[in-house]
Order: structure tokens, then C-alpha cells, then sequence
């Protein structure tokens, strides 16, 4: 089996590593915008610009692939889901119009209203500079968030009193994106709560959700500094998190299954791909911070190297719609995931330096190595300025495979760093600590903690399991 997929990321290095070791014989190939050591190991790659729809035709064309998993999200905004399909080439990612649930935010909005979905905060949707307008709503909110509709790699986010720190900057921040051609701009409260997020195997009609896992987006320990991609994540062995109810997570599930019957409704085509929901406990209960249209970065090294049943078959499925008669597991195992980035990362970040990874332990069955912006020649690894290597410690537990996971990121070389907080107890800690507290303060409220399946819409053949 012939299988092409495309990217430049440690997400790539783990689909790759779930695709080579599938029961089924494969010749695997990458397109990929750097030389990665990881990709090289598993893969045939192809110096490509995945975001160049007629470059990335070109090579499948010669390739003449079974079908293409795509990793990051800018082929999917360009469509080149659409053109490999037109191709006669089966893809795990959806089509360009299907994708808007992450590449739009306003249509991800927009889409849970239409469907009396449950889950979006308060917000307004601006399509064209209204300053009075804006304001007026910042001033409404009081604590509000300042969203562009567009992708910005997780960076494009900014909270009022965080990154924003007067009605005057968040209108100046407004105005450039409308400037930049960023517009609509999305105007949203300002959530207090925990995030977690769910990824779901989807195949247009049925999901399957995959453990839940929660993200780090702050550049430095105790949560301090900017946004980045994700600087590392964790998962849980009972496939939950400290902080959350099973209530909370059948919440996820549900809202995820009907974005699901939403989308086949909206466009009478079906979403065919890994569908990610960002959400987040608060006091008014749970809501839907984003959509995404693929894996996460890191979330999915959480969860493929605990996926029991062959990749390859779940692939199959989606693309046949079959997901509903495969039994998809996943080892009651932790998973901790901690990235190297460079010294200066996110916003000055140290590039073409050397790095040196010779004392790191091999990969095994409790420690996963991923590499990602790095780039090999002669023997040699050189930063490229995003985020370089990730390490995925598994265990029985949380501890233990932080320990795994920290051991080995502490032993690369050269000017980097990484948060080394990520899956210690202070740190979960404070995120229980948090949600008890948002949980006191609701006691006066009427519980939110568990969502009737009456609110969400009743759409026929709804299938969600894990």
C-alpha cells in the first residue's frame, strides 16, 4: 500500500511512525518543506511546499498514492483535499469548504448557532472596521478576547488584560487585522476555565473519539510568557484528566458528533478526517474554545502510540465511512509530551544553530522521540526557529511517564530550552485547584456539569464512541 502524506512538524513524525508500523506492507512517502531526520527514518521525502496546491498535485501524480493523511492545516484551507479528490485520490482530511470549522472561526460560530449546538461563549462576528461599534461591545463584555477568522498557528489570539492591555490597544489590534485583509474579527468573552482537548476519528457520518488530552500553550513555566503552538501536553491513563468529569468529557463527545451530522447537513458532503475540539470547564459549563480540522501538535503524540488497532485500518475506514464496524482501542497507559524549542522561541527565536542529541535514550515502547522544525545534513541538526524535538514519555501514570519524558528532554545540547512543568503534580494541581473553585462558585447557578443529549440536535445515524 502506497501512502502520501505531507508536512514539516513532530505531528508528521508520529503519523508516520502509526502508518510504518500497520500489519499492512507500505511504501510511505512525505512532502515536506525541511529535511527531517525523523521523516527520512520512515519515509521517502519530497523537498515539497505543502501549501502549494499545483506542487503538492505534482508529486502525487508521480506517487500514485492509495490515499493521502494530511498533517497540518494550510493544505486543508488551500483545498488541496478537493484536487487530490478530483484526482481520484482518497484523502484522511476534508474537503476545503468542510475545513472552515478551523480555517473560519466565524464559521465555526456561526455553525453551532445555526444547529442549536451547545458550547459557543458570547460573542459578535465584525465584518468590516465599525470602531464605534467594537468598542461599545469591548466595553459590554468588560473581559473579552480578540479572535482574527483566519489561521495565525495559535499566536493570533489576544486576551484583554494578558496580551491587551486598554480598550485603545485592542482597538489598534482590531484595525490591523482588518488592515492586514485578517477580517472578520471575532469579539468574544473572556472565559475563565480549564482546556481540554478531544480529538474524534470521523468518517462523514461516525465519530470516534480518542483520550482526552490537555495542551500547554505558554511559552515558560507556571503558565507565564506568550502563546506558542504548544509547548507540551499529557493524557491520563483512565483516558480522562484530573480535572474532569465524565460528564464533561460525554459533553465533548457529543458536541463533537453533532458538528459531525452538522457539517453532512450544512454541505451534504461528509467531514472525512480527524475532527478536534478545544473546550474549556467553566462556570457557566462547557464551551467550545476552537475547531481544528487535523491532529493537534503535540496532542496527537498523546494519543497515536497508544492507538492499539492497526492505523492503517482506521484510515481505511474513514475514507470508506466504515468506522462504525471497527473496533478502535487505546492502552490504559499516561502519556506526558514536553518539546524542545529554541532560546528565544516564539518570538526571537535562535536559528541554524547546532543541537546535539547524543546522549538522548533511543525510542522505545515508553519513550517516544519525534522531530520536527530541524533540519539534517551531513549527520549535523540545525534549528530551523519553531519548535524542534518532542519527547513522549509513557507510563502507567502521570508521574512516571513525566519522569521518562523530562529525562530525555534534558539531555539535548545546545541553545535550547523546554517547560519542565508540564505533567508535574504542582502544576495539575493548580488546574484541579482552578476548576474545584469555578465549580464553588457555580454552586449557586444551576449545575452544568452534565448536558442533556435533549439540547443538541437529533440527527439521524449519530454514532460516537471510544
Amino acid at each position: 500500500m502506497r501512502i502520501l502524506t505531507m508536512g514539516k512538524e513532530a505531528r508528521l513524525d508520529c503519523i508516520l511512525e502509526a502508518l510504518d508500523k500497520s500489519s499492512h506492507a507500505n511504501e510511505l512517502y512525505a512532502l515536506s518543506e525541511v529535511n527531517n531526520p525523523g521523516f527520512l527514518k520512515k519515509s521517502e521525502v519530497r523537498p515539497c511546499d505543502t501549501s502549494n496546491v499545483e506542487e503538492v498535485l505534482k508529486h502525487a501524480r508521480e506517487i500514485k498514492p492509495d490515499f493521502v493523511v494530511i498533517s497540518p492545516e494550510e493544505p486543508l484551507a488551500k483545498g488541496v483535499v478537493d484536487r487530490l479528490i478530483q484526482e481520484g485520490i482518497p484523502c484522511v482530511g476534508p474537503l476545503q469548504q468542510l475545513a472552515q470549522i478551523e480555517w473560519s472561526k466565524s464559521f465555526a460560530r456561526e455553525l453551532l448557532s445555526e444547529y442549536g449546538i451547545p458550547g459557543n461563549p458570547e460573542h459578535k462576528i465584525f465584518r468590516s472596521p465599525d470602531p464605534e461599534g467594537i468598542r461599545a461591545y469591548m466595553r459590554e463584555l468588560d473581559q473579552f478576547v480578540v479572535k482574527p477568522d483566519g489561521l495565525t498557528g495559535g499566536k493570533g489570539v489576544m486576551v484583554y488584560g494578558e496580551h491587551l492591555h486598554s480598550l485603545d490597544e485592542a482597538m489598534d489590534y482590531c484595525t490591523s487585522l482588518f488592515s492586514r485583509s485578517q477580517g472578520p474579527v471575532i469579539i468574544e468573552e473572556r472565559l475563565d476555565g480549564e482546556e481540554f482537548s478531544l480529538q474524534s476519528f470521523c468518517d462523514g457520518q461516525h465519530v470516534v473519539d480518542t483520550p482526552a488530552v490537555q495542551d500547554h500553550k505558554r511559552a515558560y513555566d507556571g503558565d507565564e510568557g506568550p502563546n506558542t503552538g504548544g509547548m507540551g501536553s499529557y493524557s491520563c491513563e483512565d483516558h480522562s484528566l484530573p480535572f474532569l468529569s465524565k460528564d464533561y468529557i460525554q459533553q465533548a463527545s457529543r458536541i463533537n458528533d453533532a458538528v459531525a451530522q452538522a457539517l453532512l447537513a450544512e454541505f451534504e458532503q461528509g467531514f472525512k478526517g480527524i475532527l478536534y475540539g478545544g473546550f474549556m470547564v467553566t462556570k457557566k459549563g462547557l464551551k467550545l474554545v476552537e475547531y481544528n480540522a487535523r491532529f493537534g501538535d503535540p496532542e496527537v503524540m498523546n494519543v497515536l502510540p497508544l492507538l492499539k488497532t492497526d492505523f492503517i485500518d482506521v484510515c481505511l475506514a474513514i475514507i470508506n465511512g466504515t468506522l462504525d464496524r471497527l473496533t478502535i482501542s487505546f492502552e490504559k497507559k499516561a502519556t506526558v509530551c514536553k518539546y524542545i524549542v529554541p532560546k528565544g522561541y516564539p518570538s526571537n527565536p535562535e536559528k541554524g544553530e547546532r543541537i546535539y542529541v547524543d546522549n538522548v535514550p533511543v525510542s522505545s515502547d515508553k519513550l517516544k522521540v519525534y522531530y520536527a522544525a530541524v533540519d539534517e545534513k551531513d549527520g549535523i541538526l540545525r534549528l530551523t526557529g519553531s519548535r524542534a524535538l518532542a519527547f513522549v514519555g509513557i507510563g502507567d501514570n502521570i508521574p512516571e511517564a513525566e519522569r521518562i519524558a523530562e529525562d530525555a528532554a534534558s539531555k539535548v545540547e545546545g541553545p535550547v530550552r523546554h517547560r519542565e512543568d508540564i505533567g508535574r503534580s504542582a502544576l495539575i494541581q493548580k488546574r484541579i485547584d482552578h476548576v474545584n473553585r469555578i465549580m464553588s462558585e457555580q454552586k449557586s447557578e444551576r449545575p452544568a456539569a452534565c448536558m442533556s443529549s435533549e439540547l443538541l440536535p437529533a440527527f439521524k445515524g449519530a454514532s460516537s464512541r471510544m
